[in-house]
């Protein structure tokens, strides 16, 4: 990661999470709301519980893909941990890279398994999602020692967002469902993915023109940049609520009417809580 391609791998990543998982809540908050038969057939439990497997594919695939780049491209250390050699660990920042990826490997499997089959409570995968931001963070709790000053506030900045997902993630395993809760971790999740790309550009920008990572003007200027992204993230899954909130209700209202007797006594019943997948 210590390089801008390696800033703007794990930002795509949030990024596109964040505009997922503000999109899908979205969309189930909608269908929830709307008692119609139309709304049921809309986002039936076997289209929500398709969703989330494929949501854990995705997860779980992507930090593969990060693991492997941290260990494989760019002069990684190739699985290699400990040289004997010279009697030195090898590139400890990426086996830290890699471990916030395995632990976010981890929770997309858990996903999956919950998802897919019968044999674990629903919100272990909240659980294990909270898990691993909260690692992610422990992580770059740790990973500032010796470095400048801009250097360490950026990253500190991303702490804001990572342990504010960790713990909205851990509500959730409580009150599953909550759709403030939901939008909050997309926006934090949006706010992580455009502020690791701020930091490759900030770290190692692409043009020829440099930061002067000891000047205290720059850190305050920063400041005000993770601000702008934070009002950013707000108004994109506002945006995005928006929008998904518009087109369900566009979509039920071309829906024919159906008599609620057609319906399956199971569709009938009011999903409690722990049903909300």
């Amino acid at each position: 990661m210590g390089s801008f391609k390696g800033h703007a791998l794990p930002g795509s990543f949030f990024l596109i999470t964040g505009l997922w998982w503000a999109a899908k809540q979205t969309f189930l908050y909608a269908t929830r709301r709307n008692k119609s038969a139309g709304a049921g057939r809309l986002a039936s439990r076997a289209l929500q519980r398709r969703i989330e497997i494929i949501e854990g594919a995705v997860i779980l695939s992507f930090s593969i893909i990060g693991m492997l780049a941290e260990q494989l491209l760019a002069g990684g250390p190739k699985f290699q941990l400990y040289d004997s050699s010279t009697q030195h660990w090898e590139q400890l920042m990426n086996w830290q890279h890699t471990t916030m990826y395995l632990f976010f490997a981890i929770s997309g499997a858990i996903s999956l398994t919950v998802h897919s089959t019968d044999i674990a409570p629903i919100a272990l995968d909240r659980m294990l999602l909270a898990l691993a931001f909260f690692n992610e963070g422990f992580l770059f709790l740790y990973h500032l020692h010796g470095r400048g000053m801009l250097d360490v506030h950026v990253h500190t900045l991303l702490l804001y967002a990572i342990f504010g997902q960790a713990f909205i993630c851990l509500l959730e395993v409580f009150h599953r469902g909550n759709i403030l809760l939901e939008l909050l971790r997309a926006t934090l999740t949006v706010l992580q993915g455009s502020w690791f790309w701020q930091i490759g550009f900030v770290l190692y920008p692409p043009s020829q023109v440099k930061w002067d990572l000891a000047d205290h003007d720059n850190a305050v200027f920063v400041t005000l940049c993770y601000c702008w992204h934070l009002a950013f993230a707000l108004l994109t899954v506002a945006v995005v609520y928006w929008s998904v909130l518009c087109a369900v209700r566009s979509r039920l209202r071309r829906v024919p009417p159906m008599e609620m007797g057609l319906l399956k006594p199971r569709e009938k019943e009011v999903e409690s809580e722990d049903e909300i997948l």
